[in-house]
């Protein structure tokens, strides 16, 4: 929609801006960055670089859902596992109660 391009297009900006002013580049090199400067070399076309942000954002939810609900479903079938994570996480938290 075309609310959805406008607002990739200020992400995408917001996201130039801060790599014009940073000092090592290095530090903030991710894929978005990559897009940006295969875009200034002329790689890319601005739209090339608008569809794949957006597609990276789109597409993260669903992986990620699918995701975790399998790795639940491992979990359950296998409660040895479980019970292995809870003693981890039990060990690095304490038996303090996690927000929720």
């Amino acid at each position: 929609s075309k609310d959805l391009k406008g607002a990739m297009e200020s992400l995408i900006e917001q996201k130039r801006q801060k790599l014009s002013t940073v000092d090592k580049l290095d530090e903030h090199m991710d894929f978005a960055s990559q897009l940006i400067f295969a875009q200034n070399r002329g790689d890319l076309t601005a739209e090339n670089v608008n569809q794949c942000v957006l597609e990276m954002m789109i597409a993260a939810p669903d992986t990620l859902s699918v995701t975790l609900f399998f790795m639940l479903v491992l979990i359950a079938e296998h409660p040895t596992v479980e019970e292995e994570m809870i003693r981890e996480i039990e060990t690095i938290t304490g038996k303090q109660e996690l927000p929720s």
